[in-house]
């Protein structure tokens, strides 16, 4: 199917051709896409997963894209971002969240609406989509504590809710990374709370966060998951790889858990410092790294 077919069956939707996902991406790096699409609602993401299936085109979804590292080959086929379906409405103790909407300010309107339990995630730089994908979680919390429900659309194109048992959460883990289900909106049940202690806490967060994550330079956000028994970023320290750096991308001299672009890094520059410091870890400590962000693309 033609790129031109896409803009005359949604012409009121944002469709771009070879489109570099670096524009995109919380690293700055990463390949074209052949079509990216931005639909605005339910009915549009679910005509163009029919239209993807029916015409045999592969199809990738995208939030935020912050823990995100796309191949420098780009993707091919159909991209769709999330990102204007944003909506948050709050009724009462449960916020219902698009899964385009900014974690961050899901988390502001929790507060302004005077509910607890969603502090943890005040810093947290994704998409609702994301969070629940990866099951985001700090300082104690996870996006598994307080969802109730999650609306998907299957790769087959039907529109289904999955409540909090169905979900399978984990580390960093959730049923939709096995299934590849679209999630399209998530509902949290909260608590009434102390606005002055719910914002001191999201402030005390924020700061911890400033204060330890380089913040100041585009990231993938913690590259790897959390070695049983062990912390990826001590570890990282103690193999001496803080300031390592292939091309424009360098393991952050502030939190070794961190892989920083400081200088006009590629994909290919995050993806050889990753392999470097899983070898190395491996080498002197005969510890595993898995990687939290998501690799995807072409190479």
């Amino acid at each position: 199917m033609k790129y031109d077919t896409f803009v005359e069956l949604f012409p009121t939707m944002r469709i771009l051709k070879k489109e570099p996902l670096a524009k995109y991406t919380n690293t700055e790096t990463g390949g074209m896409a052949d079509v990216l699409a931005f639909p605005n609602t339910v009915a549009e993401v679910k005509l163009l997963v029919n239209m993807a299936n029916e015409n045999g085109i592969p199809l990738t979804v995208l939030g935020n894209s912050s823990n995100l590292v796309v191949k420098d080959g780009g993707i091919r086929g159909l991209v769709i971002i999330l990102t204007d379906m944003d909506q948050i409405t709050v009724s009462g103790t449960k916020i219902m969240a698009q899964a385009g909407a900014s974690l961050i300010e899901t988390t502001e309107r929790a507060y302004q609406a005077g509910l607890t339990h969603f502090e943890f995630a005040a810093g947290i730089p994704g998409s609702v989509g994301g969070a629940v994908f990866m099951n985001a979680g700090a300082y104690g919390g996870e996006i598994c504590q307080v969802l109730t429900e999650v609306s998907v659309i299957t790769r087959a194109g039907y529109v289904k809710t999955m409540v909090n048992e169905e979900m399978n959460f984990g580390y960093r883990h959730s049923q939709i990374q096995d299934d590849h289900d679209i999630i399209l909106e998530a509902t949290f049940i909260l608590k009434e709370g102390n606005k002055h202690e719910i914002r001191e806490t999201m402030d005390n967060f924020n700061f911890l966060r400033a204060s330890k994550q380089p913040l100041e330079y585009p990231s993938c956000g913690s590259v790897f998951k959390r070695p049983e028994g062990y912390f990826a970023g001590k570890l990282i320290h103690d193999a001496g790889l803080q300031g390592y750096q292939v091309g424009g991308a360098r393991v952050s001299t502030k939190h070794a858990g961190f892989i920083v672009n400081v200088d006009g890094a590629t994909a290919t520059d995050y993806m050889n410092v990753i392999k470097h410091v899983q070898d190395t870890v491996w080498e002197k400590f005969n510890v595993k790294l898995e990687t939290e962000v998501r690799i995807i693309g072409e190479d």
